[in-house]
């Protein structure tokens, strides 16, 4: 049972916000993984997590659109004060064409709508979901600013931005996390952008640490993808790099029988051992499968163990990249200079 462990609470960055050490991510259950799930079921799973001490909530505007943030309202109605809520702004998909944009109006429109979907006054956690690259990053981290002096917002955020998209943001107004996809199938940001904020203090969100569900149940996870799951058109799970990366999850799949764990509670331990400054956000439509993410943070793994886990996902253990499209990621999220913004 979920109660048996005890989820902890964690400073995340230097900025004062406290979070669960592990956070439900809520996009799975609106949207990009199938149909909208059933409203009354998900809003029983996100009250079944706060419940069990997962506090820490993910959700976007981008997510439905709109409807994961109504969705996320209306399950923490009256548990607000137990919740941190996150939310995201920047991708544009109103008009049936995304648009990433991060100019002042934007931003400032983009908060007031999710503050009335949420169905709340203050928002913890504010993202910029993808970065603007027509925007100086301080010209959109300035307005986001002016949210948190206006008690919109507590806490800024950034998801795939580069180590020096980050270090130009935190000149402006401290950013209290950087949201990444980390796991061990996608480990490119232990290069420059974990180092860069473990030095500014800033603390780590890990999105898909499941590797979108692949260390759940391993290859056999696109049988399951029905129709309108983005996931069948993720480079790495063609058919052409599927096989090779199969072999990851059956290492994986051998550690965690030895270990007496899940394959995917052993892959999320493994994130959790990354450091107290990191927390990862695996999303889930099924209790059962919340519980043993839960369950991961009873997973206790030796350097030993955690050596032969990086082994075994060095970089050539995965085909594939990430996307489709890598451009809308931290590889091309360099903003113009903000005297070029002046001078307009």
């Amino acid at each position: 049972m979920a109660s048996a462990n005890v989820v902890e609470k964690i400073e995340l960055g230097s900025s004062g916000l406290v979070v669960s050490q592990q956070g439900l991510g809520c996009m799975g259950m609106s949207a990009f993984y199938g149909p909208p799930k059933p409203e009354e079921d998900m809003i029983r799973l996100i009250r079944h997590a706060i419940d069990s001490g997962i506090t820490f909530l993910d959700t976007s505007d981008m997510y439905g659109p709109f409807t994961n943030e109504v969705l996320v309202g209306k399950a923490i109605k009256g548990l607000r004060e137990k919740v941190q809520l996150a939310t995201k702004f920047g991708v544009n998909l109103a008009d049936g064409k995304r648009e990433i944009r991060g100019d002042p109006a934007y931003v400032r429109a983009a908060c007031e709508a999710s503050l009335k979907r949420l169905d709340v006054d203050c928002i913890d956690l504010y993202y910029q979901h993808r970065v603007d690259t027509r925007v100086p990053i301080e010209v959109t981290v300035g307005e986001m600013k002016k949210l948190v002096e206006e008690g919109k917002v507590k806490y800024l955020g950034l998801s795939e931005a580069s180590a020096s998209t980050i270090r130009r943001a935190h000149a402006v107004h401290p950013i209290t996390a950087v949201q990444l996809e980390w796991s061990l199938w996608t480990r490119d940001v232990e290069e420059e952008i974990v180092p860069t904020c473990r030095e500014l203090g800033i603390g780590i969100v890990a999105y898909s640490p499941l590797g979108r569900g692949f260390f759940s149940t391993g290859p056999k996870l696109v049988d399951g993808f029905g129709e309108g799951d983005f996931r069948k058109f993720l480079p790495r799970f063609q058919p052409e790099n599927l096989q090779h990366n199969a072999n990851l999850f059956e290492r994986v799949h051998e550690i965690a029988a030895r270990k007496g764990c899940t394959p995917s509670q052993l892959a999320l331990a493994w994130v959790h051992h990354q450091g107290k400054d990191v927390c990862p956000i695996p999303g889930t439509t099924k209790i059962e499968n919340l519980n043993q993410n839960i369950g991961a943070l009873s997973v206790t793994l030796t350097s030993e163990e955690m050596t032969e886990l990086e082994h075994i996902a060095s970089k050539d253990a995965v085909k594939g990249d990430r996307y489709p499209d890598m451009r809308p990621t931290y590889l091309a999220s360099e903003t113009p200079a903000l005297s070029s913004w002046k001078a307009e």
